[in-house]
């Protein structure tokens, strides 16, 4: 992996997103518009990447999936629209392009993310490997969690609370069920893209999500939270893997590194896990 893949990542991200304005100014029936904006964006990420990276493979959304990923050396892991129903609502600005790149270590033959870039196109963003964000007060400001009550302080948002994003179409009972016990603001939100930005950002300090989604939902966000110093991984705490050969990814957290530990702990309250 060298500078210009994350340059890559970025550009892609970013030119696809404006392809995406583009199509979706000119409006239209809101299913059609979204079944144009995913070709649109998928074709034009595989095509650069087969011009650009020939020898690498391409996992997307919208592609066949090719077994020879699985043996290969690099796997650009695209998602060409996030919140595609986000896409077809006007006004709405949560939805992104997702483009990644998973690498094999020499060492022992696993893998990980080395690169990525998440547009989010309506909102005139692009967070990247290629220059993460600067950290916030991510642990600077101490995390008290007061005994069974799990009232967490010190938080980003105005009222002090924690702010915890979630899926606007499918959130999971348990992550209400934490809203209740630490008393945190809940924020729904589209694309998995846009609510890790916005932790990234500041805007919220936590995104959490049970219930299934897939690897091109969230390779390039985890590689940009990786890279602006937060901590992501599964809601048991085990590492996120990519490249797998079931690409259904179950669950994640995405959180300032000072809050995991009441997080998982609240999580592990709720869902009853041992």
């Amino acid at each position: 992996m060298t500078d210009d893949d994350h340059a890559l990542a970025r550009e892609l991200a970013e030119e696809a997103g404006r392809r995406l304005l583009e199509l979706r100014a000119h409006g239209g029936e809101p299913d059609k518009l979204r079944n144009a904006g995913d070709r649109l964006s998928h074709e034009f990420c595989v095509a650069e990447l087969g011009r650009r990276r020939p020898g690498d493979v391409v996992l997307s959304e919208e592609g066949a999936d090719d077994p020879a990923r699985l043996a290969a050396e690099r796997v650009w892991i695209v998602d060409p629209l996030d919140g595609t129903r986000e896409f077809g609502e006007p006004g709405r600005t949560d939805w992104a392009v997702h483009v990644a790149l998973w690498e094999r270590r020499e060492a022992d033959g696993a893998g990980d993310l080395t690169a990525g870039a998440v547009a989010l196109p309506a909102q005139g963003k692009v967070l990247s490997t290629l220059d993460p964000p600067p950290p916030h007060r991510w642990d600077i400001e101490p995390v008290i969690t007061a005994p069974m009550s799990h009232r967490v302080g010190s938080v980003g948002g105005p009222t002090g609370r924690l702010r915890i994003v979630l899926s606007r179409t499918r959130p999971p009972r348990f992550v209400l069920d934490i809203s209740e016990l630490i008393d945190a603001e809940l924020m729904p939100w589209g694309s998995a893209g846009a609510k890790v930005a916005a932790v990234v950002c500041g805007e919220a300090d936590a995104y959490i999500h049970g219930g299934g989604f897939y690897e091109w939902d969230t390779a390039a966000p985890v590689a940009v939270a990786r890279a602006a110093g937060l901590h992501a991984s599964r809601i048991d705490g085990s590492a996120l893997a990519y490249n797998q050969v079931d690409l259904l990814m179950p669950d994640i957290l995405v959180c300032r590194p000072a809050l995991a530990g009441s997080l998982l702990q609240a999580i592990r309250e709720v869902t009853h896990a041992s």
